[in-house]
């Protein structure tokens, strides 16, 4: 319940940064770089004089975005994935099967920066969508599992013998009967994929910076070290760390409701 309580403050104070902000987040204030935290400046500025308290929240809101957009592809791209394989012919669910193995042995961070190499300059979307589809396998292979128990069911039968597609199937009788076993899954995603993009800007190789998110302002912290500017690392590695603690205690909270559910049944 704590972790909701802040994690929903987080997200409020992100969408409505522009209520918040007390200066302009992309201003480079040169008069007055490496700031501090002080009145003015409430959490200091940065190597060039951007205003860290109006950075924080204009940049939350980019960095939430990329979460859950990349989660909703993965989740889709599971959803499809593992129904497909619950309900193929046992050939065709081996052969899957051992293709999302094989996409699972790879390291995740690898691939991400292979793919993000190959499309080139990064962006919001093009971010989201290589983190997206390189975080699907886990939710598949539960997918899966739980359409392989459930798709011989007399409501499933009775649907697909009045016609019922795979995917009228799939949407209106499989997935309500699986969606909280995978729900834990699906909020852990958010958390990798903030995670992907704040690894990715600290290496340099994520979002410009002119675009500004938490990652992009880790991105400066070689910098912050140099000149002895804490506020520059420590600031947006906090509100990273307290929603990703955040984000990992209401997944687990799921998982245990889930066991809870599956123990009574």
């Amino acid at each position: 319940v704590v972790s909701a309580v802040i994690l929903i403050l987080i997200i409020l104070g992100c969408l409505g940064a522009e209520l918040i902000m007390t200066k302009d987040p992309a201003y480079m204030d040169l008069l007055n770089y490496n700031k501090a935290p002080n009145a003015e400046f409430l959490f200091g500025t940065d190597t060039m004089g951007r205003d860290i308290f109006s950075m924080i929240w204009y940049g939350g809101r980019i960095s939430l975005l990329i979460g859950v957009l990349a989660t909703l592809l993965s989740t889709v791209l599971a959803i499809v994935f593992g129904s497909v394989s619950g309900c193929a012919p046992e050939w065709v669910d081996s052969l899957l099967m051992r293709f999302t193995e094989i996409f699972l042995s790879i390291p995740n961070l690898l691939l991400v920066i292979l793919l993000q190499a190959i499309l080139g300059k990064a962006s919001i979307f093009s971010i989201s969508f290589i983190i997206g589809i390189t975080s699907w396998p886990g939710i598949a292979k539960v997918v899966r599992t739980e359409v392989k128990q459930i798709r011989n069911s007399g409501y499933v039968i009775a649907a697909k013998c009045m016609g019922g597609s795979f995917w009228h199937v799939l949407w209106k009788h499989l997935t309500p009967n699986f969606a909280s076993s995978i729900m834990f899954m699906v909020v852990m995603n958010v958390r990798t994929a903030m995670i992907s993009e704040a690894t990715l800007s600290f290496m340099g190789i994520g979002l410009p910076i002119e675009v500004i998110t938490w990652g992009s302002m880790l991105s400066l912290s070689d910098k912050g070290l140099m000149t002895g500017s804490w506020w520059i690392i420590l600031i947006p590695g906090l509100f990273l760390i307290t929603t990703v603690l955040c984000l990992t205690n209401i997944g687990n909270a799921c998982r245990e409701q889930t066991n809870r559910k599956e123990s009574n049944f």
